[in-house]
């Protein structure tokens, strides 16, 4: 597969939602790889890579959270000054936008998880470059 599936959940601003998001999941031992919040005064939107997407968005969505599976890239960059940069010339070049990005890392790999406004096109790019794509069952076994 070439991408990766991520819960969006769109979330009031009000104390405990997110506590209550990270409990449900962790009552079910899905384990949380990656997080991101973007939010705004009265809502945010949270981005989370886990174990198990599709457990994790019927349970979500079952307890009535505002909840999405949204296919992303994933990949590996090599975790030093530049590489980043770098990588996303090649998508800069080809006009390609990105409309979100985050990333972690993990020793010496850094991971990038983004999403584009033509995935096909950043397939292209991915392989014409040799970029590493990260797969769902390697985010799982982070």
């Amino acid at each position: 597969m070439t991408t990766i599936r991520q819960l969006s959940i769109f979330l009031e601003n009000k104390s405990g939602r997110l506590q209550e998001v990270l409990e449900v999941l962790g009552n079910e031992m899905i384990n949380i790889t990656a997080l991101t919040i973007a939010d705004t005064s009265e809502y945010g939107i949270i981005r989370l890579l886990v174990s198990d997407p599709e457990n994790g968005y019927q349970l979500l969505k079952a307890r009535g959270f505002s909840v999405n599976l949204t296919d992303v890239l994933s990949l590996s960059v090599s975790h030093e000054p530049g590489s980043l940069a770098k990588m996303l010339e090649k998508f800069s070049e080809e006009k390609l936008s990105i409309e979100y990005m985050y990333a972690f890392s993990l020793g010496e790999k850094a991971i990038i998880v983004l999403r584009t406004d033509n995935r096909q096109k950043a397939l292209e790019i991915i392989e014409q470059n040799n970029f590493t794509l990260i797969s769902e069952d390697e985010i799982k076994n982070f």
